[in-house]
Protein backbone atom coordinates (compact mmCIF):
# COMPACT_ATOMS: atom_id res chain seq x y z
CA UNK A 1 0.00 0.00 0.00
CA UNK A 2 1.65 3.70 -0.59
CA UNK A 3 2.14 5.56 2.03
CA UNK A 4 3.04 9.13 2.19
CA UNK A 5 3.99 11.87 5.06
CA UNK A 6 0.92 14.31 5.46
CA UNK A 7 2.04 17.71 6.42
CA UNK A 8 -1.70 17.92 8.30
CA UNK A 9 -1.45 14.76 10.59
CA UNK A 10 2.04 14.97 10.80
CA UNK A 11 2.35 11.12 10.41
CA UNK A 12 2.43 8.69 7.61
CA UNK A 13 -0.35 7.37 6.60
CA UNK A 14 -1.56 5.13 4.01
CA UNK A 15 -3.35 6.36 0.84
CA UNK A 16 -6.65 6.54 0.34
CA UNK A 17 -8.36 9.20 -1.97
CA UNK A 18 -11.49 10.77 -1.22
CA UNK A 19 -12.92 9.83 -4.61
CA UNK A 20 -12.17 6.71 -5.73
CA UNK A 21 -12.67 6.80 -9.59
CA UNK A 22 -10.35 9.99 -10.13
CA UNK A 23 -7.82 11.42 -7.47
CA UNK A 24 -8.00 15.10 -7.87
CA UNK A 25 -3.93 16.85 -7.25
CA UNK A 26 -3.61 20.79 -6.92
CA UNK A 27 0.44 21.85 -7.04
CA UNK A 28 1.45 25.43 -6.13
CA UNK A 29 2.65 26.43 -9.68
CA UNK A 30 5.10 29.34 -10.03
CA UNK A 31 5.10 32.85 -9.65
CA UNK A 32 6.26 33.74 -12.79
CA UNK A 33 7.17 37.34 -12.21
CA UNK A 34 10.77 35.59 -12.76
CA UNK A 35 12.13 32.58 -15.03
CA UNK A 36 11.61 28.96 -12.57
CA UNK A 37 14.97 27.62 -11.48
CA UNK A 38 16.64 24.19 -10.92
CA UNK A 39 14.93 24.71 -7.31
CA UNK A 40 11.90 25.21 -8.69
CA UNK A 41 11.49 22.42 -10.74
CA UNK A 42 12.90 19.69 -8.20
CA UNK A 43 8.97 19.97 -6.51
CA UNK A 44 7.23 20.55 -10.26
CA UNK A 45 9.39 17.14 -10.70
CA UNK A 46 8.32 15.20 -7.44
CA UNK A 47 4.50 16.49 -8.09
CA UNK A 48 5.24 14.17 -12.17
CA UNK A 49 6.66 11.44 -10.16
CA UNK A 50 3.43 11.69 -7.69
CA UNK A 51 1.19 11.77 -10.32
CA UNK A 52 2.62 9.30 -12.72
CA UNK A 53 3.28 6.85 -9.43
CA UNK A 54 -0.87 6.63 -8.99
CA UNK A 55 -1.01 6.01 -12.67
CA UNK A 56 1.10 2.82 -12.14
CA UNK A 57 -1.13 1.90 -9.84
CA UNK A 58 -3.77 2.02 -11.52
CA UNK A 59 -5.57 5.41 -10.04
CA UNK A 60 -6.80 7.73 -12.58
CA UNK A 61 -5.98 11.10 -11.69
CA UNK A 62 -6.66 14.63 -12.94
CA UNK A 63 -4.37 17.78 -11.72
CA UNK A 64 -4.47 21.70 -11.80
CA UNK A 65 -1.16 23.91 -11.25
CA UNK A 66 -1.78 27.78 -11.02
CA UNK A 67 0.46 30.16 -12.41
CA UNK A 68 1.11 33.35 -10.07
CA UNK A 69 0.70 36.21 -12.97
CA UNK A 70 -0.51 39.37 -10.57
CA UNK A 71 1.40 39.94 -7.56
CA UNK A 72 3.40 42.56 -6.04
CA UNK A 73 6.39 41.10 -7.21
CA UNK A 74 5.48 40.84 -10.91
CA UNK A 75 4.06 44.36 -10.62
CA UNK A 76 7.85 45.49 -9.65
CA UNK A 77 9.38 43.76 -11.56
CA UNK A 78 7.18 44.92 -14.85
CA UNK A 79 7.93 48.35 -13.77
CA UNK A 80 11.38 48.02 -13.22
CA UNK A 81 12.05 46.81 -16.95
CA UNK A 82 8.83 49.19 -17.84
CA UNK A 83 7.13 46.83 -19.71
CA UNK A 84 3.59 45.60 -19.41
CA UNK A 85 2.97 42.77 -17.06
CA UNK A 86 2.03 40.45 -19.21
CA UNK A 87 4.74 40.80 -21.31
CA UNK A 88 6.44 39.85 -18.47
CA UNK A 89 4.40 36.71 -17.07
CA UNK A 90 3.78 35.29 -20.76
CA UNK A 91 7.08 35.29 -21.14
CA UNK A 92 8.13 33.28 -18.41
CA UNK A 93 5.02 31.14 -18.86
CA UNK A 94 6.39 30.12 -22.19
CA UNK A 95 9.59 29.35 -20.79
CA UNK A 96 8.15 27.45 -18.03
CA UNK A 97 6.00 25.51 -20.27
CA UNK A 98 8.24 24.78 -22.40
CA UNK A 99 11.48 23.68 -19.84
CA UNK A 100 8.43 21.57 -18.03
CA UNK A 101 8.42 19.22 -21.79
CA UNK A 102 11.95 19.45 -21.87
CA UNK A 103 12.61 17.50 -18.33
CA UNK A 104 9.43 15.13 -19.85
CA UNK A 105 7.11 16.34 -17.05
CA UNK A 106 3.18 15.76 -17.63
CA UNK A 107 1.37 18.84 -18.75
CA UNK A 108 -1.39 19.53 -16.07
CA UNK A 109 -5.09 19.01 -17.08
CA UNK A 110 -5.74 22.69 -15.56
CA UNK A 111 -3.23 25.33 -16.02
CA UNK A 112 -5.14 28.21 -14.74
CA UNK A 113 -3.72 32.38 -14.50
CA UNK A 114 -4.48 34.06 -11.70
CA UNK A 115 -5.50 36.92 -13.85
CA UNK A 116 -8.13 35.25 -15.58
CA UNK A 117 -10.03 34.00 -12.65
CA UNK A 118 -10.13 37.34 -10.92
CA UNK A 119 -14.05 37.17 -10.86
CA UNK A 120 -13.97 34.23 -8.63
CA UNK A 121 -11.94 35.99 -6.12
CA UNK A 122 -13.74 38.75 -6.19
CA UNK A 123 -16.91 35.88 -5.32
CA UNK A 124 -15.30 34.17 -2.45
CA UNK A 125 -14.36 37.81 -0.72
CA UNK A 126 -17.63 38.90 -1.04
CA UNK A 127 -18.37 35.68 0.77
CA UNK A 128 -16.36 36.51 3.72
CA UNK A 129 -17.67 39.41 4.24
CA UNK A 130 -21.14 38.52 4.64
CA UNK A 131 -19.77 35.98 6.84
CA UNK A 132 -17.86 38.69 9.15
CA UNK A 133 -14.48 36.77 8.33
CA UNK A 134 -12.98 39.14 6.24
CA UNK A 135 -13.30 43.29 6.71
CA UNK A 136 -12.71 46.34 5.31
CA UNK A 137 -9.65 48.58 6.26
CA UNK A 138 -8.72 51.86 4.33
CA UNK A 139 -9.83 50.37 0.82
CA UNK A 140 -7.93 47.31 1.43
CA UNK A 141 -10.01 43.91 2.54
CA UNK A 142 -8.32 41.79 5.18
CA UNK A 143 -9.08 38.23 6.34
CA UNK A 144 -9.54 38.39 10.24
CA UNK A 145 -7.47 35.03 11.01
CA UNK A 146 -8.71 34.20 14.70
CA UNK A 147 -11.96 33.80 13.39
CA UNK A 148 -11.39 30.75 11.65
CA UNK A 149 -11.18 27.80 13.95
CA UNK A 150 -7.74 26.21 14.20
CA UNK A 151 -6.42 28.63 12.27
CA UNK A 152 -2.42 27.64 11.23
CA UNK A 153 -3.32 23.93 12.10
CA UNK A 154 -1.50 22.72 8.79
CA UNK A 155 1.49 24.55 9.81
CA UNK A 156 0.97 23.55 13.27
CA UNK A 157 1.10 27.55 14.63
CA UNK A 158 1.08 28.60 18.17
CA UNK A 159 -1.64 30.43 18.73
CA UNK A 160 -0.59 31.59 21.93
CA UNK A 161 1.72 34.03 21.01
CA UNK A 162 -0.63 35.68 19.04
CA UNK A 163 -0.20 39.20 20.17
CA UNK A 164 -3.06 40.99 21.44
CA UNK A 165 -3.46 43.85 19.00
CA UNK A 166 -5.03 44.07 16.11
CA UNK A 167 -1.69 43.67 13.19
CA UNK A 168 -2.17 43.56 9.67
CA UNK A 169 -0.26 42.62 7.14
CA UNK A 170 -0.73 44.03 3.91
CA UNK A 171 2.09 42.50 1.49
CA UNK A 172 1.60 39.49 -1.03
CA UNK A 173 4.74 38.23 0.34
CA UNK A 174 7.67 38.09 2.79
CA UNK A 175 10.97 37.42 3.20
CA UNK A 176 12.06 34.71 5.38
CA UNK A 177 10.22 31.76 7.19
CA UNK A 178 8.79 33.64 9.98
CA UNK A 179 4.96 34.15 10.55
CA UNK A 180 2.81 36.87 10.10
CA UNK A 181 0.76 37.19 13.53
CA UNK A 182 -1.59 39.10 12.44
CA UNK A 183 -4.55 39.52 10.00
CA UNK A 184 -3.67 38.82 6.12
CA UNK A 185 -4.65 40.45 2.91
CA UNK A 186 -7.05 39.61 1.05
CA UNK A 187 -7.39 42.53 -1.78
CA UNK A 188 -5.35 45.59 -2.79
CA UNK A 189 -7.39 49.10 -2.78
CA UNK A 190 -6.57 50.64 -5.73
CA UNK A 191 -4.31 53.74 -4.99
CA UNK A 192 -3.00 56.85 -7.28
CA UNK A 193 -1.11 55.66 -10.28
CA UNK A 194 -2.12 52.13 -9.75
CA UNK A 195 -1.68 50.35 -13.34
CA UNK A 196 -3.38 46.98 -12.34
CA UNK A 197 -7.29 47.57 -10.77
CA UNK A 198 -10.35 45.66 -11.33
CA UNK A 199 -13.74 47.05 -10.34
CA UNK A 200 -15.69 45.07 -7.90
CA UNK A 201 -18.50 45.87 -5.51
CA UNK A 202 -16.06 46.37 -2.49
CA UNK A 203 -14.06 49.30 -4.82
CA UNK A 204 -11.35 48.96 -7.41
CA UNK A 205 -8.39 47.06 -6.68
CA UNK A 206 -6.73 43.50 -7.51
CA UNK A 207 -6.79 40.19 -5.43
CA UNK A 208 -3.84 39.39 -3.55
CA UNK A 209 -2.02 36.36 -3.64
CA UNK A 210 -3.37 34.56 -0.75
CA UNK A 211 -7.30 34.64 -2.66
CA UNK A 212 -5.92 33.03 -5.81
CA UNK A 213 -5.38 29.93 -5.30
CA UNK A 214 -8.41 29.59 -3.52
CA UNK A 215 -10.44 31.37 -6.62
CA UNK A 216 -8.47 28.91 -8.89
CA UNK A 217 -9.38 25.76 -7.00
CA UNK A 218 -12.89 26.42 -6.89
CA UNK A 219 -13.11 26.49 -10.44
CA UNK A 220 -11.64 22.97 -11.42
CA UNK A 221 -12.85 21.13 -8.28
CA UNK A 222 -15.93 20.96 -6.37
CA UNK A 223 -14.97 18.31 -3.34
CA UNK A 224 -11.87 17.54 -1.13
CA UNK A 225 -8.79 17.57 -2.55
CA UNK A 226 -7.31 14.02 -2.59
CA UNK A 227 -3.82 15.64 -2.72
CA UNK A 228 -2.23 19.30 -2.40
CA UNK A 229 1.20 20.16 -3.06
CA UNK A 230 3.90 22.87 -3.13
CA UNK A 231 7.13 23.76 -2.01
CA UNK A 232 8.40 23.41 2.08
CA UNK A 233 8.26 27.50 1.99
CA UNK A 234 4.36 27.91 1.43
CA UNK A 235 4.20 26.34 4.74
CA UNK A 236 4.92 29.83 5.84
CA UNK A 237 2.27 32.28 5.09
CA UNK A 238 0.14 30.65 2.23
CA UNK A 239 -1.24 27.07 2.33
CA UNK A 240 -2.84 27.76 5.87
CA UNK A 241 -4.48 30.92 4.29
CA UNK A 242 -5.75 29.35 1.35
CA UNK A 243 -7.15 26.36 3.89
CA UNK A 244 -8.54 29.13 5.87
CA UNK A 245 -10.27 30.63 3.05
CA UNK A 246 -11.60 27.88 1.40
CA UNK A 247 -12.73 26.00 4.36
CA UNK A 248 -14.61 29.30 5.78
CA UNK A 249 -16.79 29.32 2.82
CA UNK A 250 -17.00 25.33 1.59
CA UNK A 251 -18.69 22.49 3.55
CA UNK A 252 -15.77 19.89 3.45
CA UNK A 253 -12.19 20.20 3.75
CA UNK A 254 -9.95 21.79 1.60
CA UNK A 255 -7.56 18.74 1.13
CA UNK A 256 -7.29 15.19 2.85
CA UNK A 257 -3.37 14.65 2.37
CA UNK A 258 -0.28 17.48 1.95
CA UNK A 259 2.68 16.96 0.85
CA UNK A 260 5.73 19.61 0.52
CA UNK A 261 8.91 19.13 -1.28
CA UNK A 262 11.98 20.51 0.47
CA UNK A 263 14.61 23.00 -1.36
CA UNK A 264 17.41 22.54 -3.28
CA UNK A 265 20.76 23.66 -2.21
CA UNK A 266 24.23 24.62 -3.72
CA UNK A 267 26.99 23.20 -2.55
CA UNK A 268 25.73 23.27 0.92
CA UNK A 269 24.02 26.92 0.48
CA UNK A 270 20.34 27.90 -0.26
CA UNK A 271 20.05 29.28 -3.90
CA UNK A 272 19.37 33.26 -3.94
CA UNK A 273 20.03 36.56 -6.14
CA UNK A 274 22.15 37.99 -3.42
CA UNK A 275 24.42 34.74 -3.33
CA UNK A 276 24.63 34.61 -6.84
CA UNK A 277 24.02 30.79 -6.83
CA UNK A 278 20.82 30.68 -8.63
CA UNK A 279 20.83 27.68 -11.64
CA UNK A 280 18.86 27.46 -14.83
CA UNK A 281 18.44 24.37 -16.46
CA UNK A 282 20.13 25.74 -19.87
CA UNK A 283 23.16 26.19 -17.27
CA UNK A 284 23.48 22.55 -16.97
CA UNK A 285 22.69 21.99 -20.18
CA UNK A 286 26.03 24.64 -21.22
CA UNK A 287 27.70 22.25 -18.87
CA UNK A 288 27.29 19.34 -21.35
CA UNK A 289 24.49 17.46 -18.98
CA UNK A 290 21.14 16.27 -21.00
CA UNK A 291 17.90 16.85 -19.62
CA UNK A 292 17.53 13.22 -18.91
CA UNK A 293 20.61 13.47 -16.96
CA UNK A 294 19.44 16.82 -15.06
CA UNK A 295 15.82 15.16 -14.38
CA UNK A 296 17.22 12.00 -13.19
CA UNK A 297 19.22 14.19 -10.28
CA UNK A 298 16.28 16.20 -9.34
CA UNK A 299 14.35 12.86 -8.76
CA UNK A 300 17.06 11.68 -6.89
CA UNK A 301 16.49 12.40 -3.32
CA UNK A 302 13.41 12.26 -0.86
CA UNK A 303 11.05 15.33 -1.43
CA UNK A 304 11.21 15.39 2.18
CA UNK A 305 14.72 16.36 2.60
CA UNK A 306 17.34 19.16 1.66
CA UNK A 307 18.91 17.98 -1.96
CA UNK A 308 21.95 19.35 -2.36
CA UNK A 309 23.31 19.93 -5.43
CA UNK A 310 26.85 20.11 -6.65
CA UNK A 311 28.77 19.77 -10.16
CA UNK A 312 30.07 15.82 -9.16
CA UNK A 313 26.86 14.56 -7.57
CA UNK A 314 24.93 15.36 -10.95
CA UNK A 315 27.68 13.47 -12.81
CA UNK A 316 27.61 10.85 -10.32
CA UNK A 317 24.22 9.80 -11.15
CA UNK A 318 24.72 10.86 -14.40
CA UNK A 319 27.66 8.05 -14.72
CA UNK A 320 24.80 5.41 -12.87
CA UNK A 321 22.64 6.36 -15.28
CA UNK A 322 24.88 6.18 -18.50
CA UNK A 323 25.78 2.53 -17.09
CA UNK A 324 22.62 1.26 -16.26
CA UNK A 325 21.31 2.48 -19.98
CA UNK A 326 23.87 1.21 -21.70
CA UNK A 327 23.23 -2.53 -19.86
CA UNK A 328 19.66 -1.77 -20.50
CA UNK A 329 20.11 -1.48 -24.74
CA UNK A 330 22.51 -4.56 -24.38
CA UNK A 331 18.98 -6.48 -22.84
CA UNK A 332 16.92 -5.43 -25.31
CA UNK A 333 19.04 -6.34 -28.12
CA UNK A 334 19.15 -9.33 -26.97
CA UNK A 335 15.09 -9.28 -26.07
CA UNK A 336 14.83 -8.64 -30.19
CA UNK A 337 15.48 -12.05 -31.09
CA UNK A 338 12.57 -13.43 -29.20
CA UNK A 339 9.39 -13.79 -31.62
CA UNK A 340 6.92 -14.85 -29.19
CA UNK A 341 5.29 -11.82 -27.67
CA UNK A 342 2.86 -13.37 -25.33
CA UNK A 343 4.74 -12.67 -22.44
CA UNK A 344 4.45 -13.75 -18.64
CA UNK A 345 4.37 -10.66 -16.79
CA UNK A 346 4.45 -12.98 -13.60
CA UNK A 347 7.98 -14.28 -14.74
CA UNK A 348 10.66 -13.96 -11.69
CA UNK A 349 12.01 -11.06 -13.44
CA UNK A 350 8.79 -9.24 -14.19
CA UNK A 351 8.16 -9.82 -10.07
CA UNK A 352 11.47 -8.94 -8.75
CA UNK A 353 12.35 -5.44 -11.10
CA UNK A 354 8.35 -4.46 -10.07
CA UNK A 355 8.54 -5.75 -6.46
CA UNK A 356 11.51 -3.85 -6.18
CA UNK A 357 10.21 -0.42 -7.11
CA UNK A 358 7.07 -0.75 -5.82
CA UNK A 359 8.61 -1.22 -2.15
CA UNK A 360 10.92 1.63 -2.60
CA UNK A 361 7.92 3.87 -4.07
CA UNK A 362 4.65 3.04 -1.47
CA UNK A 363 7.49 3.63 1.39
CA UNK A 364 6.77 7.87 1.19
CA UNK A 365 8.25 7.86 -2.78
CA UNK A 366 11.94 7.13 -2.14
CA UNK A 367 12.66 7.62 -5.46
CA UNK A 368 16.18 7.44 -5.11
CA UNK A 369 16.02 4.04 -3.07
CA UNK A 370 14.17 3.25 -6.04
CA UNK A 371 16.40 4.68 -8.89
CA UNK A 372 19.46 2.52 -7.33
CA UNK A 373 18.27 -0.80 -6.47
CA UNK A 374 16.62 -1.03 -10.17
CA UNK A 375 20.20 0.12 -11.69
CA UNK A 376 21.93 -2.15 -9.48
CA UNK A 377 20.01 -5.08 -10.50
CA UNK A 378 20.07 -4.18 -13.87
CA UNK A 379 23.84 -4.03 -14.15
CA UNK A 380 24.09 -7.34 -12.05
CA UNK A 381 22.20 -9.37 -14.80
CA UNK A 382 24.73 -11.80 -17.04
CA UNK A 383 24.14 -10.99 -20.20
CA UNK A 384 25.82 -13.73 -21.48
CA UNK A 385 23.08 -16.32 -19.67
CA UNK A 386 20.46 -14.21 -20.27
CA UNK A 387 17.54 -16.00 -22.77
CA UNK A 388 15.63 -13.47 -25.63
CA UNK A 389 12.28 -14.22 -23.54
CA UNK A 390 13.76 -13.32 -20.17
CA UNK A 391 15.54 -10.39 -21.66
CA UNK A 392 11.91 -9.11 -23.19
CA UNK A 393 10.09 -9.49 -19.53
CA UNK A 394 12.82 -7.28 -18.37
CA UNK A 395 12.54 -5.04 -20.55
CA UNK A 396 8.62 -4.93 -20.51
CA UNK A 397 8.99 -4.37 -16.66
CA UNK A 398 11.56 -1.86 -17.03
CA UNK A 399 9.54 -0.05 -19.80
CA UNK A 400 6.33 -0.09 -17.03
CA UNK A 401 8.69 1.53 -14.37
CA UNK A 402 10.15 4.38 -16.61
CA UNK A 403 6.43 5.57 -17.12
CA UNK A 404 6.88 6.91 -13.49
CA UNK A 405 10.90 7.92 -13.74
CA UNK A 406 11.37 8.90 -17.51
CA UNK A 407 14.83 8.17 -17.62
CA UNK A 408 15.96 4.79 -18.65
CA UNK A 409 14.68 4.63 -22.37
Amino acid sequence: MLRFYNTLSKKIEVFNPTNKNVVSIFTCGPSVYQRSHIGNFRTFLFEDILLRYLEFLGYSVVRGMNFTDIEDKAIQEADKKNLPLKTITENNIRKFIHEMQMLRMKKPDFLPRASENIDIAIDIIEILLQKGLAYKHKNNIYFEALKFKDFGKLYGLDLSKWPDKKKRFHKDTYPGVQWNLGDFILWHGCKKNDKYCWNSPFGPGRPAWNIQDPSMILKHFSETLSIYCGGIDNLYRHHDYSLAIIESIKPYPMAKYWLHCHHLYINGEKMSKSKGNIIYIDDLIKKGFSMTEIRCFLLCGHYREILNYSEPSLRNISLQLKMAREKVAEINNIAKKYKNRNLSVTSKYNRKLIGIFKQNMNNDLRVKEAFIAITDSVLRINTNKLKPENACEIIHALKKIDKVLMVIF
